[in-house]
């Protein structure tokens, strides 16, 4: 199989002023991967925005799962141009239907007051951590034939479990989960891609981290998972094809939903990014 190329993905058809489609991939989920949708749909507002300005927050709702093999058309509305700011909402549409509604913010960037109340943990470099895909590539008979075949549109984000939870094993974790992470393609420093790839990858691995102190594996049968929203803050510019630590927490689960944020640090420690994320996790019993 040629490489694949998550910049292609993140590349949009436009049709028309204001719409444009993204191709899907299958990533072996039970619907098309939520960070692709979120990637998808920023890469989209990014094509209709003022000269020199970035993206510096976005808010997102996930409506109904979206089908991993047919495209995603995106509808932007042009909300605001301001002076400095300008305000995107974004719809995506499967079969006729709204699957997901996004609302980004973008700044002209400037100077400011700054401070970072915020501490990278010391964990050890990525160079010694085992690459996730390998741990999967090990186990690969006891997966399905869909996610067998699905599992070379995982590679390309390269990412690095600190203290890896083996998925096949459940055992009762702390609800936080480090990763590092970063794009396996060269970015030349392009802020838009490299937002886009970020946001695209800053759902891998995220909601699962509210099953660690529940022993409860991603893909127990009996567990209904999926977002519900997500909502994202970019603090600086970062290349995320240099490595990103992802630290991600749990503060809470209860009433069938997850909540779980999370940090992104360069590896000088500087805060570059921030999310946060609720999602359903509901228990069915077998008959259900």
């Amino acid at each position: 199989m040629a490489e694949i190329k998550l910049v292609e993905l993140l590349t949009l058809e436009k049709i028309e002023q204001g719409l444009f489609r993204g191709q899907s991939w299958d990533l072996g989920f039970r619907a098309l991967f939520g960070g692709q949708v979120l990637g998808q749909a920023l890469a989209a507002a990014q094509l209709t925005l003022p000269d020199n300005r970035v993206a510096h927050s976005f808010h997102s709702y996930f409506l109904l799962p979206g089908d991993a093999n047919q495209p995603v058309l995106f509808d932007v509305e042009n909300v605001r141009d301001g002076r400095s700011f300008s305000t995107r909402r974004i719809k995506a549409i499967q079969n006729g239907k709204n699957i997901f509604y996004m609302t980004a913010s973008f700044q002209t960037p400037e100077e400011g007051l700054e401070h970072q109340y915020a501490q990278m943990p010391d964990v050890p470099a990525p160079e010694s951590i085992e690459p996730d895909i390998k741990f999967y590539e090990k186990y690969m008979d006891d997966m399905s034939v869909r996610m067998r075949e699905t599992l070379s549109y995982h590679r390309p984000i390269d990412t690095r479990t600190v203290q890896a939870i083996d998925p096949f094993k459940p055992q009762i974790h702390e609800p936080k989960r480090y990763i590092w992470m970063k794009a396996q393609e060269v970015l030349d420093g392009n802020v838009n891609i490299n937002q886009t790839m970020l946001a695209y990858a800053s759902d891998y691995h995220f909601l699962g981290t509210c099953l660690q102190p529940h022993g409860i594996p991603v893909r127990n049968k009996n567990l209904r998972m999926a977002t519900i929203d997500h909502a994202m803050w970019f603090h600086h510019p970062f290349d995320f094809d240099d490595w990103l630590l992802y630290c991600a927490q749990s503060p809470f689960t209860g009433g069938a939903r997850g909540l779980v944020r999370g940090q992104f640090f360069n590896r000088q420690g500087k805060l570059v990014a921030s999310t946060m994320q609720e999602g359903l996790m509901r228990q069915i019993s077998e008959k259900s």
